[in-house]
């Protein structure tokens, strides 16, 4: 699938590891994709609430479906993410910039999901112009 279509179809991010701290990147990335109309669910159990939203201590406590799964963590966290992507049906796994598993984004995308590595999520919805 192409990123433009994908960033399309996508309605709903669950951003793994989002902080609550607007200085750091996954704030202003997560911020940026929720004002350009993507409904957002922080996955981060140490806060209640990030941006106005719910947080949820890990995807499988998320209530609603999932398109994408954002991820905002070490490099080596990666594939527990993935397999939690897996079982709760996301349709997608992004690992931002500088997050890079070869083996979490293998194990996703043999389960159907697209898999995008290591490119920033707001910079690619820049350069398409969405």
């Amino acid at each position: 699938m192409k990123m433009k279509q994908l960033l399309q179809e996508t309605k709903t991010i669950a951003v793994v590891g989002l902080s609550n701290k607007p200085d750091r990147p996954s704030y202003g990335v997560t911020k940026y994709m929720q004002a350009h109309g993507y409904k957002i669910i922080p996955v981060n159990p140490s806060c209640s609430e990030i941006l106005g939203e719910p947080c949820y201590p890990d995807l499988s406590s998320i209530p609603v479906p999932v398109d994408m799964v954002n991820v905002f963590r070490k490099s080596e966290d990666c594939l527990d993410v993935a397999h939690e992507a897996v079982k709760i049906g996301a349709k997608s796994l992004w690992l931002q910039m500088g997050v890079i598993n070869q083996e979490a984004l293998d194990y996703a995308s043999s389960h159907g999901l697209t898999g995008i590595m290591n490119k920033c999520l707001m910079v690619e919805h820049r350069k398409l112009g969405l």
